[in-house]
């Protein structure tokens, strides 16, 4: 089975934007590993895309965009991802972020009753990543 999933540290945020009960973390640059069952060996690619949380209250100051990601949590249910988000990720139930950017202090922690992962357009392929 082939899995990809963005690697949080060092994507790109373009803008978080909250409109009613709605918070978007736009990705200008989503870096994503992919790998291949029975395969050591990764590829990686960026792609723009946007992490969407329905039913959310935001706790605390937004930091400022454009801005980029320094790892953290992404939750959905019973799962919490640290420093990487499944692909595809959609999902109703308990949903949380708890996201750390570059150069500030400041978090973007959500709390949600839904969480879903749309990419846009198509992935761009960076490099092949070999075992040291």
């Amino acid at each position: 089975m082939d899995s990809s999933s963005i690697d949080l540290v060092g994507s790109e945020v373009e803008a978080i934007t909250i409109e009613c009960d709605r918070v978007i973390v736009r990705f200008s640059r989503a870096y994503i590993e992919k790998t291949m069952s029975g395969s050591v060996e990764r590829t990686r690619w960026w792609q723009t895309g946007s992490l969407m949380f329905e039913g959310a209250e935001i706790e605390g100051e937004t930091p400022e965009c454009p801005c980029v990601c320094a790892g953290g949590d992404v939750g959905e249910n019973i799962y919490t991802y640290r420093d990487m988000i499944p692909i595809p990720l959609k999902s109703r139930g308990r949903a949380h972020c708890d996201l750390r950017f570059e150069d500030t202090d400041r978090h973007l922690r959500v709390i949600a009753e839904a969480v879903e992962l749309r990419m846009d357009d198509r992935p761009h392929y960076i490099e092949h990543v070999r075992p040291t």
